[in-house]
């Protein structure tokens, strides 16, 4: 707050500003409406794709938002449409880490919380008061995975392997896929967790990492509007980053 406060314009891909506390988030934006300095945090939801700005379009145009759906974690997305009957759940999250699509530390992830964080951003961006302890959230890690170093966690991650298998084959029995879904409807509440999606349903074909948010709103009420495309990687958030500095750059250039 004290940089906006002085008139330094803050852009950001750091989720928990807009996902913490609800008397801060309030605080951020009540000095960003003053005008003195901007607050653009594009890149914390999709990365380089226009998320936010869609849903400030929708909101700003009159629209209502309904609902919110989508993958919004390229990790969890490269995990589930990698997964299939057979495999070691374990062993892909290895590989995930080994290609450095995961974080340094796995269950940063796993947890759920990063998704969670970013549902809360959207829902805060569509005027709905939510604290993200209000969010529902399924963690996919062991009971008892919080302490210890990243080795002995991977270790211990093997205990999914049964759990996991049951589900994946369950899904696959019905014709259905694994995907990590983040829920919000227009009552407030939200939602993220492993979800059995049907083949014809958007979020069962999706590139490797690609996110995808899907805007039910009253204009987009019997086809929603959707966002889709790489959600994680260095270039994409750059693009996003570089999307806001080029807003703020215009908006400044007319004064």
């Amino acid at each position: 707050p004290g940089w906006l406060a002085d008139g330094i314009h803050v852009i950001t891909p750091n989720k928990h500003a807009g996902s913490g506390s609800l008397a801060r988030y309030r605080s951020l934006r009540s000095l960003a409406l003053e005008g003195r300095a901007h607050w653009r945090y594009e890149a914390t939801v999709g990365a380089g794709l226009p998320v936010i700005q869609t849903l400030r379009d929708l909101i700003d145009t009159g629209d209502r938002v309904l609902a919110i759906e989508g993958i919004l974690s390229g990790t969890l997305a490269w995990l589930f449409n990698r997964y299939r009957p057979g495999m070691s759940f374990a062993a892909l999250v290895r590989e995930a880490r080994a290609a450095g699509y995961t974080e340094p530390d796995p269950r940063d992830d796993l947890s759920g919380v990063d998704v969670a964080r970013k549902i809360v951003i959207l829902a805060r961006e569509a005027g709905i008061d939510l604290e993200l302890s209000q969010v529902e959230v399924e963690n996919l890690m062991p009971a008892d995975s919080e302490g210890g170093d990243v080795i002995s966690f991977l270790d211990r991650l093997a205990a999914l392997d049964g759990p996991m298998q049951a589900r994946v084959e369950q899904a696959a029995s019905a014709r259905e896929k694994l995907r990590y879904v983040a829920r919000l409807g227009a009552d407030g509440r939200a939602r993220v967790g492993l979800e059995a999606v049907s083949e014809s349903h958007p979020f069962a074909h999706l590139a490797l990492t690609d996110n995808v948010v899907a805007f039910r709103t009253e204009r987009y009420c019997d086809n929603p509007l959707i966002v889709q495309g790489p959600g994680a990687g260095p270039e994409v958030t750059a693009a996003g980053i570089f999307a806001d500095l080029l807003r703020i750059a215009q908006t400044l250039s007319r004064r």
